[in-house]
């Protein structure tokens, strides 16, 4: 096939003592995530696309938690990781497409140095990254600021 599609998906909930890492950039904020890594949301979930638009599994696999290796690794070491598995398989990433889901912080003013960082660590041009954030109006955990969520696509092509 010349074109495969991915879907991932990650959450993290809020710990104070944390910085907080969205898209390879430190956000400003008074908490930052909780998880084995950095807990980078986005990078996570894009990892996950990736990983299944090339059927190479999840990021769980290749990355436990329970490998001390990984405790508090950069999650954009994680990505450059992937892409390596991406370009193995005999693609290339077309596009990445993120929708960050978080009551707080605003993200506006961190989105295009998100956009750069990921299009940088995947070798591509940032107009094929676009970030997204929304919130949850309120609703369940990410409406009650007890976390941040993240979902990705992303389209790879055969090279």
């Amino acid at each position: 096939m010349h074109y495969r599609t991915g879907i991932g998906y990650d959450v993290h909930r809020f710990l104070r003592g944390h910085k907080l890492m969205l898209g390879g950039v430190e956000v400003p904020h008074d908490r930052g995530l909780e998880g084995h890594s950095d807990a980078d949301v986005v990078l996570h979930a894009i990892c996950d696309a990736l990983l299944g638009a090339v059927g190479r599994g999840d990021i769980g696999e290749h990355f436990p938690p329970s490998d001390d290796q990984y405790k508090g690794i950069s999650s954009s070491v994680l990505l450059k990781k992937v892409n390596d598995m991406v370009v193995a398989a005999g693609y290339q990433v077309g596009n990445v497409d993120v929708v960050v889901l978080a009551e707080e912080p605003h993200l506006k003013e961190h989105k295009s140095k998100m956009r750069s960082h990921i299009a940088q660590e995947l070798g591509i041009d940032g107009g094929c990254v676009n970030i997204k954030a929304t919130t949850n109006e309120g609703l369940g955990f990410v409406g009650k600021r007890e976390g941040i969520a993240a979902y990705a696509t992303v389209l790879v092509v055969k090279k």
